[in-house]
């Protein structure tokens, strides 16, 4: 059955080729004279698009130089394999009425049914159908050679994109790590040293005969503590390594001050990588909810899709969210280190969803 489907879908294909074959180079002959146009570069960047679509190729960036060139150069092809398409048309068409006429007791074509007949029909027509599919994949690979040879970006350019790209995010790394110091040595400054300085002091009068103090001193230095464990899961989560995404996200919902929904649904742990970077994006997208948009609920989903962890945050606050902020700044850069894919939509009134895609195979 799937291989039936998987047929129809490469006749359709190719079908469907034929005629934005012919499309393409009536709009190659019609837009020719006006390349350089802004409109005509654009119109053939569309019907590149549908050619792309139709073929199931996601080119990593397309040669824009190329795409005239492509849709004069497909036109023999698509023709092609409209040919094919017809010749497989008829012979089925003609198998059709071989078999209503002999299944009648007529005479098809003047000839009616016999032993060797049926046998050379039979072997002759699997010939026959065996050629057209072999055709009709031929031309399709064929097509998918084609636009990845002219639409493509040039290896060379490929290349040195790619160098670009990965000074860059080296470059955001080094950046967002930079800030992250900084962030942590504000809280340990702001927050855990004053904190100890203000029980030091409690610790000093307590010793001059103050005995009702220890109460006091007893919870600062417990809320000392606090603040000191906060500061440390936020540098790495000791519980990561050792319980998995899964136990540390937990612990993300506990010590949340707004209600947190966690899902994590991995076959197996990825790498350790690519395991913090899935916990920072939610640790930091709960702690943004939690501080900026007045959410009530927030939802983190971690799953598995293809060769990717896609993790999904997702909360009910007012929206708004900047995606130029520090913190969600670092988390996109973190993200690009690992040749991953960081988004966020945050419409004003809500909800705002972050979500990453991490390469793990």
């Amino acid at each position: 059955m799937r291989s039936a489907v998987r047929g129809l879908k490469l006749v359709g294909a190719v079908a469907a080729g034929a005629v934005t074959a012919l499309v393409g180079l009536l709009f190659v002959l019609v837009a020719a004279p006006f390349a350089d146009r802004p409109a005509v570069r654009a119109a053939a960047a569309r019907l590149a698009r549908l050619e792309l679509w139709r073929l199931r190729l996601d080119l990593p960036s397309r040669n824009e130089e190329g795409e005239l060139r492509y849709l004069a150069a497909r036109t023999p092809v698509g023709v092609l394999g409209g040919i094919v398409v017809l010749l497989l048309v008829i012979g089925l068409s003609a198998a059709v009425m071989l078999v209503w006429s002999w299944g009648r007791g007529e005479a098809f074509d003047g000839m009616l049914p016999t032993a060797p007949l049926l046998a050379y029909m039979f072997l002759s027509g699997s010939v026959l159908l065996f050629l057209n599919v072999c055709g009709l994949v031929g031309v399709e690979a064929l097509e998918r050679r084609l636009a990845v040879r002219l639409l493509a970006p040039d290896p060379t350019e490929a290349l040195r994109r790619r160098i670009d790209e990965l000074t860059v995010s080296r470059a955001g790394v080094v950046a967002a790590v930079d800030a992250e110091r900084r962030r942590i040595e504000r809280d340990l400054h702001d927050g855990v040293q004053q904190r100890l300085v203000a029980l030091s002091m409690l610790a000093g009068r307590a010793r001059r005969g103050r005995p009702e103090l220890l109460e006091q001193l007893h919870e600062q230095a417990q809320q000392a503590l606090v603040e000191l464990r906060e500061v440390a899961w936020r540098v790495y989560p000791s519980g990561l390594d050792t319980h998995g995404l899964a136990e540390a996200l937990a612990g993300v919902a506990e010590r949340s001050s707004v209600a947190v929904k966690v899902t994590c649904e991995l076959p197996e742990r990825p790498a350790a990588a690519v395991e913090a970077a899935a916990y920072f994006v939610a640790s930091e997208a709960v702690t943004n909810a939690a501080k900026h948009s007045r959410a009530t609920l927030v939802t983190i989903d971690v799953r598995r899709q293809a060769t990717m962890v896609v993790v999904r945050v997702e909360d009910d606050g007012v929206g708004g969210a900047d995606a130029t902020g520090g913190g969600l700044t670092g988390l996109a850069q973190r993200v690009a280190a690992l040749d991953g894919r960081f988004a966020l939509t945050s419409p004003p009134g809500g909800p705002t969803v972050v979500e990453a895609e991490l390469p793990c195979g």
